[in-house]
């Protein structure tokens, strides 16, 4: 939807210009129930790279192009209009609604020295294929515009000092024209005016607002899919670092001081590593979440105060209380000694979950899962308590309630089922590894070697899940063959811990023109 925005923009206000309006001017109109805002500036050089490009074009829904291109080729292409918004920045907020798809809101402030009287003029005439007629919404007055083409009606109202809100929802208009912004506050991280001004394009994202997105994209509202990105209480602010074959934002996520405290804040308090996990992810991973910590002693003693905070520690210590009663094992000692710098959760093409967690030694680890466990056989046990993997390591580790573990070399395996742990110890035996392929070479060469948290999807592996989990009306839009998530590889959310924040990187990539060519030879036609 991100890079959707993107190509709608182009295509709509291909002919506007860089602003001189101070960008948190317009955006404070925005309302804060959008969950991301696309920004860009005009510049020759920005609709030069972004035209026809088959990226964004894969990615952007054929109806949204159509009826925006029709917008600025009827209307803002008209002699009377088609200076009024010249020099200004463009803002594409997506807001979740009460219908089942989210809404676009189009905002722009006028060029400086536009008429005014612009859209009076134009509606005195008789343009052919529309019909615009004056609107008042909220008190603020603006215009409907109706297109015979589209037998759609496009509202634009004049929410504050000729700054204008437009969409085709009637609903999301009224409610930008009746919004209140909070003085005190932003609904968004704004970026240094020098930086905003140097800048290609940007993204904002108010991540507590994703979580409504989600619900109205999928089924279940409570999907697992990237659900600690979701619930982080952060604003972002992302600049666009424009590739041929990859979207690329790069910025930084501010957390919200004063907010209820998430997982990922947890992360923030540690310097960033190399991640090596990712080394061993099975070849069918369709999405996962990798952790890494530069001190596992201040994170595990930070995961206590965060539990004790959020009311679980009668519960914590009653389990391991009973842990030591029944086995004589103060396991949370023994296991935070050995535990590693890194952890993952990764689900396969086949909805398979397994928790990935490195150790200092595992041979020392062995003796201690064994005795709280239940052995299958000599490699492979269930654990005979509940939500030991939570305690011990936090929020991503809740779907394993009591789940079979095995230790591999230097790894500790949790799965949900027998069948789950033999078919990722398969896939450790025998190398087959996401590592093997050419695709995700080419695509792991374009992130951040180290970080803290890092988010990741195989668009091919996850497409039956994202097929059975995203409401009929959401797929349909990817679902034919120019628009089929087979079009993309892989995306990746990265945070890594900066001054109590996060520096963030958000990469999604196209799948090669020809995926038989090799690293190198796609590297050197970049």
């Amino acid at each position: 939807m991100v890079a959707a925005t993107v190509f709608v923009t182009v295509k709509y206000f291909k002919s506007l210009n860089t602003s001189g309006v101070h960008a948190a001017n317009v955006m404070r109109t925005i309302p804060d129930s959008a969950a991301a805002v696309f920004e860009f500036t005009n510049d020759k050089g920005f609709y030069d790279i972004f035209n026809d490009n088959s990226l964004l074009g894969s990615l952007a829904g054929d109806q949204n192009i159509a009826d925006l291109d029709t917008v600025r080729k009827a209307l803002l292409s008209h002699p009377v209009l088609q200076s009024v918004f010249d020099a200004s920045n463009v803002y594409i907020s997506l807001h979740p609604t009460t219908d089942n798809e989210p809404d676009l809101l189009l905002t722009a402030a006028l060029n400086k020295d536009a008429d005014p009287t612009a859209f009076d003029a134009a509606a005195r005439q008789k343009i052919p294929g529309l019909l615009i007629t004056p609107l008042t919404l909220a008190d603020k007055k603006g215009y409907t515009i109706y297109f015979t083409s589209l037998k759609k009606r496009f509202y634009l109202i004049n929410t504050e000092a000729n700054i204008y809100s437009s969409s085709f929802s009637k609903a999301l208009v009224e409610k930008a024209a009746r919004y209140r912004p909070d003085k005190d506050r932003h609904a968004f991280l704004l970026l240094p005016d020098q930086q905003n001004s140097n800048s290609l394009a940007n993204l904002y994202i108010n991540y507590a607002h994703l979580s409504p997105l989600f619900g109205q994209l999928f089924r279940d509202q409570n999907t697992d899919l990237f659900k600690s990105f979701r619930l982080l209480p952060a604003l972002a602010a992302l600049n666009l670092n424009y590739r041929t074959d990859a979207l690329m934002f790069n910025g930084y996520t501010n957390i919200e001081q004063g907010k209820p405290a998430s997982y990922l804040n947890l992360f923030s308090r540690q310097a960033p590593i190399e991640t090596h996990l990712k080394e061993i992810y099975p070849a069918t991973v369709a999405y996962s979440m990798d952790m890494a910590v530069a001190n596992p002693t201040t994170f595990l003693r930070d995961l206590t105060d965060f539990h004790d905070r959020a009311g679980l520690k009668k519960e914590r210590d009653t389990l391991f209380k009973r842990i030591k009663t029944e086995t004589g094992i103060n396991l949370r000692e023994e296991f935070n000694k050995l535990v590693g710098n890194e952890f993952a959760v990764v689900t396969t093409r086949y909805r398979e979950k397994f928790a990935l967690i490195t150790i200092k030694d595992g041979s020392d680890l062995r003796p201690f899962m064994t005795n709280v466990s239940t052995m299958v056989n000599d490699d492979v046990g269930e654990l005979n308590y509940n939500k030991l993997p939570y305690f011990l390591l936090g929020d991503a580790f809740n779907v394993f309630k009591r789940p079979y573990f095995r230790i591999v070399d230097n790894y500790l395996i949790f799965a949900n089922s027998l069948k789950e742990i033999n078919s990722y110890y398969d896939s450790y035996i025998n190398t087959k590894f996401l590592t093997k392929t050419a695709d995700y070479n080419r695509f792991d060469d374009l992130l951040a070697e180290k970080s803290n948290v890092a988010f990741f999807i195989n668009f091919k592996n996850a497409q039956l899940i994202l097929k059975n989990d995203l409401k009929p009306n959401t797929y349909k839009a990817y679902s034919s063959n120019k628009l089929s998530l087979k079009n993309f590889y892989a995306a990746s959310y990265q945070f890594t811990a900066a001054d109590n924040n996060f520096f963030t990187n958000f990469c999604i990539q196209k799948n090669p023109a020809d995926s038989a060519a090799s690293p190198k030879a796609l590297k050197n036609s970049q």
